[in-house]
């Protein structure tokens, strides 16, 4: 079973999703293959497995949230 998913996510400005993106580019290596387009960032998980599959993706929403609940604390 090959299992696909494309994620993307749009924020308020350029700025926001270039620190995002770089926040996550890291941890993301060898999983989740990523880009950068103005405000807007692309995310494309592929597995064989479910349980990998639905880690990664897990993995990937919860270091955004953290990456922009961090972005909004500092606004502040």
């Amino acid at each position: 079973m090959n299992i696909k998913s494309n994620i993307k996510l749009e924020y308020k400005d350029s700025e926001c999703s270039r620190i995002v993106y770089k926040s996550l580019e890291v941890d993301n290596e060898g999983f989740v293959e990523s880009n950068l387009d103005e405000n807007i960032i692309n995310f494309k998980i592929e597995s064989n497995k479910l349980g990998s599959f639905l880690a990664t993706a897990d993995d990937l929403i919860a270091s955004e949230i953290l990456a922009e609940t961090i972005i909004k604390n500092t606004e502040r």
